[in-house]
């Protein structure tokens, strides 16, 4: 067998290859409903994060969704970071302190609790998950520090190729998508359990409305609607997955501006080469 067709059958199987991971369906779960179509700020190539809404979006976080969803992976001192809320830094250790954060042993080998510091891990709002599980009928609150890149919006592999996979979306529609169940369902309508058709685990959700219009005063004079306050928290749960997503955007666009030059100059150099040989 020559180099010539080995390449060629190569070249065959890996488009056979790339054809088939591009088929490969993602599947929702039955009868959930795609992820409402809302803009964020920071979506597409030259997208960045509004840093008022990151900063409403963690007072939602801190005065509702801390009550039962930690955010294991951010430490306080990440609000001040570049590219996310960019928080002060006297700000920041303010935050901090305003959390009791259990410290030791101490001296006598005994554990104790400190104001927190900007080095210190967001605390979980429950001692372990058995508690956190009593405290909400059985369900366990998932962390949100990558929620929004392990829930997918909207589904089908091109389409996610497309429009990304519509994290955000889902938190946002989740927040907002609550709803009287059909007649069919609402007989079947398991104990404790909300109606919410985007929800990724099926219809019912243990988690009620958590939001409210007006339920905070935000500090900017922002109008806390339930809609507002779902795309700030949502938009704040995707800066603490992606905290560098700018980043990731600028080193990416000057990759694609070196890469456009070298192709430029590569063919210089080869019509240069070339034009030296006489046809």
């Amino acid at each position: 067998m020559s180099t010539e067709t080995r390449m060629r059958k190569l070249a065959a199987a890996l488009g056979i290859l790339a054809l088939g991971a591009l088929a490969t369906p993602t599947f929702a779960a039955e009868g959930q409903m795609p992820a409402k179509d809302i803009s964020f700020s920071f979506e597409g190539p030259f997208g960045t994060f509004d840093r008022a809404q990151l900063q409403r979006g963690f007072q939602v976080y801190k005065e509702v969704c801390s009550a039962c969803h930690s955010m294991e992976l951010l430490s306080f001192r990440n609000l001040g970071d570049p590219g996310g809320p960019e928080f002060p830094e006297e700000q920041v250790k303010a935050i901090a302190a305003e959390y009791q954060v259990q410290a030791g042993p101490n001296d006598e080998g005994e554990m104790f609790e400190r104001p927190g510091l900007p080095s210190d891990r967001f605390p979980h709002p429950f001692p372990n998950t058995n508690a956190a599980r009593a405290a909400n009928g059985g369900a366990l609150p998932p962390d949100l520090s990558l929620l929004t890149k392990s829930r997918p919006g909207w589904y089908g592999t091109f389409n996610q190729l497309i429009n990304g996979i519509g994290g955000p979306q889902y938190v946002y529609s989740i927040l907002t998508g609550y709803q009287e169940p059909p007649e069919d369902l609402a007989a079947s309508a398991p104990p404790g359990k909300m109606y919410n058709p985007y929800f990724s685990a099926g219809h019912w959700i243990g988690m009620p409305p958590p939001l409210a219009d007006d339920q905070i005063s935000y500090s900017d004079g922002t109008p806390a609607t339930v809609d507002q306050m779902a795309r700030d928290v949502s938009a704040f749960m995707t800066w603490a997955a992606e905290p560098k997503l700018e980043q990731r955007k600028e080193l990416g666009f000057q990759v694609l501006i070196y890469v456009a030059i070298l192709t430029v100059l590569l063919y210089l150099t080869k019509q240069k080469i070339w034009s030296r040989i006489k046809h």
